[in-house]
């Protein structure tokens, strides 16, 4: 799907909808229940169904050593919301501009003027405006009075806890990637360009793609099963994220392990999703303990991968 990056772009097929305004980070279960009300407005206004985001999130500009690293990029969270059924996604670029707009002048010209908004679905917590000076009361009383219909949807609820954001980040954080994934409602992804590595995999007779430039929240260290992307083919793959202390390395690194795969990736992109975390980084006695360890690796990605 084309994402709308500039208000001038938006045609009149992308006014006079249902809108939703948020980071929408993840795409998690509670911004899908948001997601499918307002295709139920937007239906029902005869209109577009409409997510207008942020590029980058706010907090970036505003309090950068505070800002969490987010769990999608924006294309991503583009490709996530189409397969839920939303017709346009909008980034609007965050900048000084944006930031300094009251409530009433964010709603005017950005609801109003250029959406030209028939109904808004949030959730309770929706603040905008200069400060976050306006809450979701305020949103109330300025679409009532603009004759534009607002629903707010409850957050979502699963086993009795609510489900964030910040609850997924958590959970990516301590490696709980498949809890995380049953809240995004598919496999936690991260992106990044191969870079030429030490060669050590491909001596031990497991290549791996090295990542760089990862751009999103890092799982725990670890080894993983999971899959990496390749020219839109789905590819098993054991992900290794940290150092490698049997050879005397420190430093974090992203390697990529695609079972029987043998193409040069260098200087491509490549996304990859985490299905379970195997095992620690550890230190093995000798590189005959680590190919053995690495072999049962394999075994266990291939097993996950078939389930």
């Amino acid at each position: 799907m084309p994402i709308v990056r500039n208000l001038n772009q938006l045609t009149d097929a992308a006014r006079g909808g249902a809108i939703a305004i948020g980071n929408f980070d993840g795409v998690h279960l509670g911004h899908q229940r948001i997601v499918h009300r307002l295709l139920e407005r937007a239906q029902e206004v005869n209109g577009p169904a409409i997510v207008f985001t942020f590029d980058p999130h706010p907090a970036m500009i505003l309090r950068p050593d505070e800002c969490p690293p987010p769990l999608t990029w924006t294309e991503r969270k583009a490709e996530l919301l189409a397969q839920h059924g939303v017709d346009k996604i909008v980034a609007y670029p965050t900048d000084e501009r944006l930031l300094q707009l009251t409530a009433q002048q964010f709603f005017d010209e950005i609801v109003c003027d250029a959406l030209d908004a028939r109904a808004m679905v949030e959730g309770p917590n929706f603040f905008f405006g200069h400060k976050r000076e306006g809450n979701i009361q305020r949103l109330a009383e300025m679409t009532r009075a603009a004759g534009i219909s607002l629903d707010i949807v409850e957050p979502y609820q699963q086993a009795g806890q609510l489900v964030s954001s910040s609850r997924v980040r958590r959970l990516i954080a301590d490696g709980e990637v498949a809890d995380a994934a049953e809240m995004l409602s598919a496999p936690y992804r991260i992106r990044g360009m191969v870079t030429h590595g030490a060669g050590r995999g491909a001596q031990l007779g497991f290549a791996t793609a090295n990542l760089d430039a990862v751009d999103t929240l890092l799982p725990k260290t670890g080894v993983y099963a999971g899959r990496a992307w390749v020219n839109s083919t789905a590819r098993a793959a054991a992900i290794s994220l940290g150092p490698n202390p049997t050879f005397g390395e420190r430093h974090l690194k992203v390697e990529v392990h695609l079972l029987d795969f043998n193409e040069t990736l260098y200087g491509q992109p490549l996304e990859v999703e985490f299905f379970k975390r195997l095992r620690d980084i550890i230190s093995f006695e000798s590189q005959e303990k680590l190919i053995a360890q690495l072999q049962q690796d394999v075994i266990q990605v291939r097993k996950i991968s078939a389930e």
